[in-house]
Parts: C-alpha cells; structure tokens; sequence
C-alpha cells in the first residue's frame, strides 16, 4: 500500500486522547486499570504511533479494555469477532454505499468490539460521514491512521503488552494469595482472610451460604470515608434487592463459589461476593477472589466451620456496637441481618461470658471453637427468648442479646430470671463443647441492665469489663453488674501504683502472715466481713467454735492494729481485700 499524504499538517493528528494530563509531552502512554490495556493504552505504543492515530469518533470511550488484537477486510467479518477486539482495516470490506458501511460499523458495535482502526490510503483518503456518524451513535471507537504501519506489527506489539498485562495481573493475585496463606499460618481463620481480601478489594466482602444466609461480613478496615456503610447495611441492601426478584447482584460485583468437595448440591459449600461500592473491581480482584475461594476452602473443610464464622460475626458487631462503631439508630436492623428479631416495645438484655483461663491451649484451636459456638447456639435455644450470640477468640470472650418480652424496669423480675436461664446455658454449653476442662474455674456470665437500643451499646460495653473484674469470682451462677461495681473501679484502677500501696498499707502484714503461718486469717477475715461482723453467723460459715473464732479476730486485730468494730476500718479492709485480686 501507497502511503497517502495526509491533508492535515502532522502535528495536528497527534492523537490527543493517548496523553495523560500532567505528564511530559514524550511520556503519552496513558494509564490503565492494572491487569489490562486499553484503547488509549494501544494507541501510544510505537507502532500504532506511527501511523498518526486520529480518534474521530468514542473519544470518551479511549479506556475500552482490548481483550485481543485482529486484522481483516471482508464485508462480514464482525461474524468472525467475539468482542473486546481491536479490529484493524484498510477499509476494503466496509462498502461503497451509505447503507453498508453504516451495517458494518453497527455490526461490529453490536459484537462489542474496543475499537474500530481504518488505515487511510488503500481503500479511503478520508473516512465517509456514514461511517463517522454511525460509529459515533452506536459508542464505537473509531480512529484512522494517516500513515501506513505493517498490521502484524501492531499485533504483535499489542498482543505482548496484553501477556506482560495479564501476568502482572497473575503475579498481584499472587501476593494477595501468599499473604492470606501467612495469614492462616500464623493461625488466622476465615475472618482474618476475609479481612486481608477486603482490605485489597477497598470493598466489602461478604460469604454467604448457597441459599443466601450471611456468615460473615468485612469491610476493607481502617477509618471509613465519610459516608461510607457499614458492611451489614451493604448486605441488607442486597438482601433487598433479593427479595425484590433480582437475584443478580449489582453491575461489576465479583461472586465467587467455594467448593465443598462433594457432588450434586453438596459441591457448594459457601459463596465469596465482593461489590463494587467504595470503587470499581477489576480483573485482578476476580482471580484474586477465585485464589482466596480456594484457601477457604481448605478452611471449611474442617467440622462446622460455618457456625463458628457466624457466631464471629456476630462477635464482632456486638463488639462495634460496644465501642461506638455502629450508630445506635443502624444496630435494630443490623441485628435483623444477623437473625436477631427481639419484640419491637422489649427491652434488651446484655449478657456477656468469659472463660477464666485462656480457652484455646484447653480447646484444642479453631475447631473446638466451632464446637464451642454450635453447642451455645442448641442450648440458647431452649432459653425462650431471641437471643444474638457472638464470639470473641482474641479475648476468650462470648456476647450476646437477649429480648425480653415487655417494657420492664431496671432489674424487674424477668430479667433474673431470663439471666438465670442464660447462664445456665452457656455453662452447659461449655461442658457439652469442651469436656476437656473439667476441672477448670468456671466461666464468669455477668448479665447487664435491661436497656434499649440506644443504651445497649454502652451496657455491653460495661458488662465486658465487669467481666474482666470478675476474674476468680466463681461463688455465683451469673453476676448482676451492679455488684461488680467496686470491683471493675478497682480493676480499672489495677495499673495505678497508689492500689498495690494502699493494700498493703492495710493488709500486708496479714498476707505475710498468710505466706509463712496456719492457719491462715485472711478467709477469717472475709467471712467475718461478709457477714457484717456478725460472730455467730461467722463461726457457723468457719464450721468454729465461738472461742476459736474470737482467738483469730484477735490475732487478726493484732496484726493490722485495727478496730474491727470500727465501720471505717471494715470499709477500709473490704475494699483492700477486693483490690487483692487486681494488683497480684
């Protein structure tokens, strides 16, 4: 072919669209999503440059991803294309008349072409209006070349940058691979690996059941956008986008089924779904997704893996609800995500359980933890009230709600007595689950106030540290956290040297009596205090005579030089033997 003198001065068909804003006028190659070339991307390579690219049409459309690269001139050639193809013509197949070349460009626009490149000179000095107009009304890139450049050039050309593309995309799902890998080798779970793949995503990430139920939600991490949703309020959006008959999820989202290793409706265990809402996914994050599928997998082959994900789930939007992470108007149907529908006028009842020693070295890892979470869950069930049960494994702790049934005030008889039913079945629950710990302390359950929505956050948050304050207490099924008030003043005070100091200011020398002599006087001392120093009722507590009693109290006075009839000295020696526990 004959190359043709452009009509235009050369500089003027430099191709504008192919420059980034801010870069040097050498350096036109413009940016595209990673993982893929775009139109714009083809048109700055050399080959393609020096046939004097001119975009006369889809100028906006420049970032078109080109999946491959083809060269033709028959008539019927969009036949040929499977779309995403950056067609490359000297014209001859387009047609003399109006109507064919405007069939051809709409042809090709209807296959999805990236673009439609007419070299100029063989076949048209100029390209006609038809095809112009045409390829404008239908959104299909057309450019023309004013130079003749060798198509297998170009070809060759594009087609290395679509391979260096498509690695650079295998190699990044690669390490986001490998880091999820680390991430269960350094004994992460299906949380922790959804969390990494949501902070790559910059979007959230949710698995779910075949059937649709929510297991687990995590948002990319770090301090959310102003604006942004929280990832359960994402997902209840979906919810109602299911139930409004459009099962498909919305445009660019990225689903992913996890494998159950069995046939038939079996070899589904989960589905891994990422939505577009705080940016664009592209090629990457569906291998990506696909890799991580994969990994957690292997995860859920392990027994009821499943329910222990819920149940963390659930751990950690009570967690966010306690410390101020989820506005108090957005927990009611957030908690309606997470199965847990309370009577619309009754009150909440906060309850929270702590394992006295680290339970994972006693449990045997993840898996009991699994265990742990299906045995609460059967017998919360037969409390009578809805009850959202969570998880917390970095601090060995269990949360939940419970609803009661009507507007009750502040320590009302139905909030004991549900209580009573609740910690009843977390210990059981613990028993069924862990039988190895037989003869562990048993764990603390403190039960809240019965508050609403707006306080629950707050009140969780208060029966937690209670919790921690509770440490050694096993004389009660379950506290009320009222009673553990001076406790957690003290356990919060337990850093504070001022604490460690005024208990053995007031009785140190009983504990080192205690450490060198016997019997020992501090449970004397206790008793007596518990019941308000009344002798006869302590003696009866000691299984002592009258005597012997008197003789410790003595001995007791003696060591501290204390009145023990004085109520200062008794509030000073109560408070001091509470503190013992916080500063050990």
């Amino acid at each position: 072919m004959e190359p043709q003198e452009p009509h235009k001065p050369q500089e003027s068909r430099e191709p504008q669209e192919s420059r980034v804003p801010g870069e040097p006028q050498e350096q036109r190659v413009p940016r595209e999503p990673h993982g893929t070339i775009t139109v714009a991307r083809a048109l700055g390579l050399p080959a393609l440059r020096r046939g004097l690219p001119e975009v006369v049409a889809g100028q906006e459309l420049l970032e078109r991803p080109v999946r491959w690269v083809h060269a033709g001139e028959v008539p019927h050639i969009a036949a040929l294309l499977k779309g995403g193809e950056l067609l490359l013509t000297t014209g001859l197949g387009v047609g003399s008349r109006p109507a064919e070349q405007r069939a051809f460009v709409r042809r090709l626009a209807e296959r999805g072409i990236a673009a439609l490149v007419v070299e100029l000179g063989a076949r048209f000095r100029t390209l006609p209006g038809p095809v112009v107009d045409t390829a404008r009304s239908c959104g299909l890139p057309l450019v023309q070349l004013h130079r003749e450049v060798p198509f297998v050039t170009v070809t060759e050309e594009i087609h290395t940058e679509i391979v260096h593309a498509h690695y650079a995309l295998l190699r990044q799902a690669d390490v986001v691979h490998r880091q999820a890998t680390e991430v269960l080798l350094r004994g992460g779970g299906v949380p922790e690996i959804l969390c990494h793949f949501a902070a790559f995503a910059a979007n959230p990430v949710f698995l779910e059941t075949p059937d649709g139920h929510l297991l687990y939600a995590a948002g990319p991490g770090g301090t959310p956008p102003a604006g942004a949703a929280d990832p359960l309020q994402v997902w209840e959006g979906l919810r109602a986008r299911r139930a409004a008959e459009r099962p498909e999820p919305p445009a660019g989202s990225v689903m992913v089924d996890i494998p159950g290793g069995g046939p038939g409706p079996g070899s589904v265990r989960a589905r891994l779904t990422v939505l577009p809402v705080a940016g664009p996914l592209g090629p990457v994050h569906k291998i990506a997704a696909e890799r991580t599928a994969d990994l957690l997998a292997v995860v859920l082959l392990r027994t009821r893996q499943e329910e222990e994900l819920a149940a963390r789930g659930r751990g950690d939007f009570l967690t966010d609800l306690a410390e101020g992470r989820v506005e108090p108007s957005d927990a009611p149907a957030q908690a309606r995500v997470l199965g847990f529908r309370p009577g619309a006028d009754g009150p909440l009842l906060p309850v929270v359980m702590r394992l006295e020693e680290d339970p994972r070295p006693l449990a045997g890892g993840g898996e009991s933890w699994a265990a742990l979470a299906h045995a609460l869950q059967e017998e919360l069930a037969a409390v009578g009230v809805p009850v959202l049960l969570g998880v917390r494994l970095p601090e060995g702790r269990v949360p939940l709600l419970a609803g009661l049934r009507g507007a009750t005030e502040r320590g009302a008889t139905e909030r004991g007595a549900v209580a009573e039913r609740i910690a009843a079945a977390l210990r059981a629950g613990v028993e069924r689950a862990w039988p190895d710990r037989a003869g562990a302390r048993p764990p603390v359950v403190i039960a809240g106030l019965a508050v609403g929505w707006d306080a629950a956050g707050t009140e969780l948050r208060h029966a937690a540290e209670a919790a921690n304050a509770a440490r050694g207490l096993t004389d009660r099924d379950w506290y009320d956290v009222r009673s553990l008030d001076v406790d957690l003043l003290l356990w919060r005070l337990r850093e504070h040297g001022d604490l460690a100091a005024f208990v053995d200011r007031v009785i140190g020398p009983l504990l080192t009596h205690d450490r060198t002599a016997r019997p020992p006087l501090v449970p004397t001392l206790e008793t007596y205090l518990r019941h308000a120093g009344r002798k006869a009722e302590t003696a009866r507590a000691l299984h002592l005579n009258r005597q012997t009693l008197y003789d410790r109290l003595a001995r007791i006075s003696r060591l501290l030089g204390s009145d023990l009839e004085d109520p200062q000295t008794v509030l000073a020696l109560g408070v001091a033997l509470q503190a013992r526990r916080h500063v050990r």
